[in-house]
């Protein structure tokens, strides 16, 4: 991640699972990320992670390693109720990266270069389409789907250099398009990276998203447990149980090491 990106955050984030996550609220968010984009050097990768990836950090170390050198946004009401139990308050917003990337795109009044990488051939091309309409003065620019061969990338690097993308937007799938885009994407390839999951099935139109009103009450996750039972019961019927009971364990671990230190 951006050195100077890191600074500029340290005073804003809280640890869950003792990994930082940023606690700026949706406006100081999006202005910050804006002027990352004016930062002459360096690179910035941004993560959105909720409940379920919070899970994934605990198994998967080279995963967690990766998001602590990243810039890591809040997704989901997980997050939140996480926040209340070791800190005692939630999150300043909700980041999640279905409404905080096209509000960013939105935002950013100065045109840019956005290369889209992942999903299915199709579905890329109509997110791309979607984001064209949505953001015009910018330039969308689909760099490759998702199924080529992560070990060899080549073709898919020699499109990032010759198209040259200020933005990169990599929907590919956690943990996998958080590995693939620290072990390949360069400083030089693009100035922003955004890792974004099933972001392209949501802008495209493939997967439908739930009503506002179902949003606004944070029950997301149930609208799409009822839409893909049988792909996301296990995340949210063992998950988020699992995940409550860790939030728990490291908030009283924590307190034990404190005492500990202070006797």
């Amino acid at each position: 991640m951006n050195l100077i990106a890191n600074f500029a955050v340290l005073a804003s984030r809280r640890a869950i699972f003792d990994l930082p996550v940023c606690d700026l609220g949706w406006d100081d968010a999006l202005v910050f990320i804006n002027e990352l984009l004016s930062v002459p050097v360096g690179q910035t990768s941004i993560s959105f992670v909720n409940a379920h990836n919070m899970l994934m950090t605990l198994r998967d170390s080279e995963y967690r390693a990766i998001l602590a050198q990243n810039l890591v946004l809040p997704d989901g009401i997980g997050l939140n109720i996480a926040s209340k139990i070791a800190h005692g308050s939630p999150f300043p917003a909700n980041l999640n990266g279905t409404d905080f990337v096209p509000a960013l795109l939105t935002f950013m009044e100065q045109p840019r270069r956005v290369g889209l990488i992942g999903g299915k051939p199709e579905v890329v091309e109509r997110a791309a389409a979607n984001f064209r309409r949505h953001a015009p003065w910018h330039e969308f620019i689909v760099i490759s789907d998702g199924y080529f061969d992560k070990d060899d990338a080549s073709d898919v690097v020699a499109e990032i250099e010759r198209r040259k993308p200020d933005i990169l937007i990599v929907g590919m799938g956690t943990p996998l398009q958080e590995k693939w885009a620290y072990h390949t994407i360069r400083s030089d390839h693009a100035r922003l990276v955004l890792t974004v999951g099933a972001l392209f099935d949501f802008v495209s139109g493939t997967v439908p998203r739930a009503p506002k009103i179902v949003r606004a009450m944070r029950l997301e996750w149930a609208y799409r447990l009822v839409q893909e039972p049988a792909r996301l019961w296990r995340r949210y019927v063992i998950g988020i149980p699992l995940f409550l009971y860790f939030v728990l364990q490291y908030r009283f671990s924590r307190r034990a090491r404190i005492l500990k230190r202070s006797a």
